[in-house]
């Protein structure tokens, strides 16, 4: 009982600053996560998209490269952790005289990052698309890339919804690591608690619940949401 009434107590006393630590949390989450896809939507529909035999030579060679630079750029950001992608990225960018907040740096990270997961899972979405739909729209004379962003994307993000909501709760988790480059989010604030108290577990217990307190919901209010997009979908399909 102790332990909480000091959680408590810690709880009170700062939350002024945990709040303001959530509010930097979900703005890292939400932009990041909104700009990941974006990027994931780009990059994940352009290797996605196959040629035609009958595409010039140039065409094919730079399909070739695209989807080469494409690879690298996932493998890298997937194949490395976010804290050192933060480090290389803030201050590399930083020391060549980019003089950039560290939350705007932040959320650069976080977005790229996501969108190397993002791009993946959107792959995989329009891969799960019945290959019906792209030789309907073909048949009616649509081009590739209309194919694609117009009757398939559409569908792969419908397909892909329970990854994209697992993205954002990562994000609102993996923000933390940001602290590394000054980012004054919710695991920041935590820290400057800890150390003027010196009460480190009743502190991050408390940051603890307050993370909790934020993905909990999330995950249920979205996967309600995507329950709500399954039904519609199931009766269009009947209709």
């Amino acid at each position: 009982m102790e332990f909480l009434e000091v959680a408590w107590d810690i709880f009170v006393r700062y939350k002024t600053l945990f709040f303001n630590g959530v509010q930097i949390t979900l703005l890292l989450a939400i932009t990041g996560t909104i700009f990941g896809l974006v990027i994931g939507l780009v990059v994940g529909a352009l290797r996605a998209i196959k040629l035609e035999g009958r595409e010039s030579v140039i065409v094919k060679g730079l399909k070739k490269v695209l989807d080469t630079i494409l690879t690298i750029y996932i493998e890298f950001f997937r194949g490395t952790p976010m804290m050192v992608q933060s480090f290389f990225i803030y201050y590399g960018l930083k020391s060549a005289g980019l003089m950039w907040s560290p939350i705007t740096a932040g959320i650069v990270i976080i977005s790229i990052n996501t969108g190397a997961y993002m791009s993946e899972i959107i792959r995989a979405g329009i891969q799960s698309v019945d290959k019906g739909q792209t030789e309907g729209a073909r048949s009616l004379g649509m081009s590739n890339l209309q194919t694609m962003f117009y009757i398939v994307i559409p569908q792969a993000i419908r397909n892909s919804f329970p990854s994209i909501i697992n993205e954002f709760i990562v994000n609102i988790k993996d923000s933390s690591v940001l602290n590394v480059i000054a980012v004054n989010d919710l695991y920041f604030q935590g820290s400057s608690v800890a150390g003027s108290v010196f009460k480190y577990t009743e502190t991050f217990f408390v940051v603890a619940m307050i993370y909790l307190c934020l993905t909990y919901p999330t995950s249920k209010i979205l996967g309600y949401i995507e329950k709500k997009m399954d039904i519609r979908h199931l009766g269009t399909v009947g209709d």
